[in-house]
């Protein structure tokens, strides 16, 4: 999917004057030292707006740079900031440091100011996070979850592979992937914000399992997990590896799959559909490329390949035939990569990406999507590449605003790959923040016993991108309610 612009806010140099009273809740800690203290303040208001502060301390090591969020209950929007870079994605507020202020040391304080609009009450938000720490509350004494030591949940995700055109477990029960896509790590980092958008603690990934949700897929970039040299270092290498993994062991922990995928890549693409002019991985690129997607794909398979339980998506979206003038061309490009017509980088087939993925040892479940941003599986079985481990699953992606929308299509061109691999739609979702078009897409997927993940798991404004919550407790959007709902009456 192609994500809604995130937008980061006018900086101002002087507060702008506002009419009405001034108040100031102020949330402050309480008991033990808290590992930051976050004072938040309404300095004046007005029927359709008001103005806010925010007083940040660090109790904490010293840090070079520094990153707040928090959460708008009532449809507040910051609309301008100072001291900050501000920016908003639904009703998550971040506040990010300027190049002059970014180094906080313990005991350390600084202070923005904002604008925003509001329709009626402007309740104070309850809980502020500083680069993903929690402000205003104890110290947890409890370490961070890790792969070796995950948190509590319902039980241990099973090892999958593949028998026939089915996913099976150890035992050889058949196992559906059902479940949501929970986006952020392919963006965040790029755009020096974080690494995750919204809280990926283990309340917030039992939401997802409370919807009876068994798979989660994880949107990554390739330019973090190999900490290049434009990614911030606390957002990139060894600390987005690290908070990934404790991610995948918090999806395990709760019985689910997760699905790592890469969603954003390196290389310069200025064609038909380009999403960006930008060389960095900062949008969907046709297709991976040679310089670094092999080396991401040889990496994460060897973090991971000692769990089997972790099934790979080696690209999101590609979209060759966008770039190229046939379709053989296209498929071509797809499976075996090289210089391909209309792309100016060198780029990495599914071939070199499975391969990358097998000379690690990994026997991990591998998924490879079609063209036509995974829209099209028409010639996915000619074109598939081969993988001596026998696990690979055609990956499908659905939206109401596709070419291959229709029961028609999907009876032609996604029954046959259906009847040869196990078929895993990896983003179903529509525009329309109602349910319509993806209660269709599951009563297909339901009929044959396919899988199916929802895009996405985000508190974003559901009328610019499909957004299945309100709020990371798991509160549905009318869009997420089909999919929650459909979910818990499936039984197991």
């Amino acid at each position: 999917m192609r994500h809604p612009p995130r937008s980061v806010m006018l900086v101002l140099g002087t507060a702008v004057a506002v009419v009405g009273t001034a108040i100031a809740p102020v949330v402050t800690a309480s008991g033990a030292a808290p590992a930051c203290t976050v004072e938040y303040s309404v300095t004046g208001q007005w029927d359709t707006g008001f103005q806010g502060a925010v007083t940040i301390t660090n109790n904490s090591a010293a840090v070079s740079s520094w990153n707040l969020t928090f959460d708008y209950a009532q449809g507040q929007k910051v609309t301008q900031g100072w001291n900050a870079k501000w920016s908003q994605s639904g009703t998550t507020v971040t506040a990010a440091n300027e190049s002059w202020n970014g180094a906080l040391g313990s005991g350390a304080s600084v202070s923005a100011g904002f604008l925003a609009s509001r329709s009626g009450s402007n309740a104070v938000p309850t809980s502020f996070r500083l680069n993903g720490t929690a402000c205003n509350v104890d110290v947890d004494p409890t370490p961070t979850p890790t792969p070796t030591d995950p948190p509590p949940g319902t039980g241990e995700a099973p090892e999958l592979h593949v028998s026939g055109n089915k996913l099976v477990d150890a035992d050889g029960a058949t196992r559906r992937l059902l479940g949501v896509n929970r986006s952020g790590g392919e963006y965040m980092c790029v755009q020096g914000y974080g690494i995750f958008d919204g809280p990926v603690d283990d309340a917030s990934v039992q939401a997802i399992a409370d919807w009876n949700a068994n798979t989660v897929r994880i949107p990554l970039n390739e330019e973090c997990w190999l900490g290049l040299s434009n990614i911030k270092p606390e957002y990139g290498g060894a600390n987005y590896i690290a908070a990934v993994k404790d991610l995948v062991a918090r999806v395990e922990a709760h019985g689910m799959t997760p699905m790592l995928e890469l969603h954003w890549s390196y290389g310069q693409y200025t064609g038909n559909s380009a999403g960006c002019s930008d060389v960095h991985a900062s949008c969907q690129k046709p297709m991976p490329n040679a310089q670094y997607t092999p080396a991401f794909w040889t990496s994460v398979a060897s973090t991971f390949k000692d769990d089997g339980a972790v099934a790979f998506d080696l690209f999101n979206e590609p979209y060759p035939d966008r770039a190229t003038s046939t379709t053989t061309q296209a498929w071509t490009c797809w499976r075996d990569g090289g210089n391909c017509p209309g792309i100016s980088y060198e780029v990495a087939g599914m071939q070199d990406l499975v391969d990358a993925v097998r000379a690690t040892g990994a026997r991990n479940l591998i998924l490879a999507g079609g063209l036509a941003y995974s829209n099209d599986l028409s010639q996915w079985l000619t074109y598939r590449p081969s993988d001596p481990t026998g696990n690979l699953v055609a990956a499908w992606h659905v939206y109401n605003f596709n070419t291959c929308s229709s029961e028609s299509c999907w009876d032609s061109t996604l029954a046959p790959v259906a009847a040869q691999v196990p078929l895993v739609a990896g983003e179903i979702g529509e525009n329309t923040c109602a349910h319509s078009f993806i209660d269709r897409v599951m009563a297909w997927f339901d009929a044959r016993g396919l899988s199916y993940l929802g895009w996405t798991w985000n508190t974003w404004d559901c009328a610019s991108g499909p957004a299945l919550i309100s709020g990371y407790d798991g509160t549905p959007t009318p869009f997420g309610i089909g999919l929650r709902d459909h979910l818990r009456a499936l039984d197991g």
